[in-house]
């Protein structure tokens, strides 16, 4: 049977799916450009070019510009600050808002806080944002939290989703004002006062 050339010169057998390689291709090609040039000087083409694939390529997994940049930027960051059950909530807590507050302080925290930024104004980054950056990290930030819940000590009630609010809020507040410094010391603090709160609800 004869084989098939796709857009981008490689050649692949009938029926096929789609070349896993390439798509990991082109999220580091993604992945370098934004670091390299930011945000608003990335394009599909450069993104395609970097890879060696095409334009059509990038649009057969990704809507748009946004979409491809946002979720190779988690790809590339999330291993920092894992949300892991070791079976202390405290422990997991403070570790997490710990690893996220070192993050926020690095290069790639500015890039973070411009994607934040951006999608007050731009519809397709602000869907982006929830779709590859927000909805990934509280979807494994809630199986952690359901485990300490099943277990007791979190309240059988509470919303998971707002607990992860209390605890990412302050820090995404201080990163785009400045208010505060972020630093480990303030989020063992915010730790700390989330933790008080959630005893107090248990209690009541």
């Amino acid at each position: 049977m004869k084989s098939l050339q796709s857009e981008n010169g490689e050649i692949r057998g009938p029926g096929r799916p789609r070349d896993e390689e390439v798509r990991k291709r082109l999220l580091k090609a993604a992945s370098d450009l934004l670091e390299e040039v930011g945000f608003g000087s990335v394009t599909v083409d450069l993104i395609a070019e970097r890879a060696g694939a095409s334009k059509a390529t990038v649009y057969r997994w990704w809507p748009n510009k946004a979409s491809v940049l946002i979720e190779a930027f988690r790809d590339a960051v999330s291993p920092d600050f894992p949300f892991s059950d070791t079976g202390s909530l405290s422990g997991d807590i403070s570790n997490q808002l710990c690893r996220f507050s070192r993050f926020l302080q690095t290069g790639r925290g500015k890039l973070l806080a411009a994607f934040v930024v951006g999608a007050q104004g731009d519809r397709e980054v602000a869907a982006a944002l929830r779709e590859y950056w927000i909805a990934p990290l509280r979807k494994r930030g809630t199986a952690v939290l359901d485990e300490y819940r099943k277990r007791g000590e979190l309240p059988a009630g509470i919303d998971l989703d707002l607990v992860q609010d209390m605890m990412y809020a302050p820090l995404y507040y201080n990163l785009l004002t400045g208010y505060s410094p972020i630093t480990e010391e303030y989020a063992e603090m915010l730790t700390d006062t989330l933790l008080t709160g959630l005893a107090g609800k248990a209690r009541s």
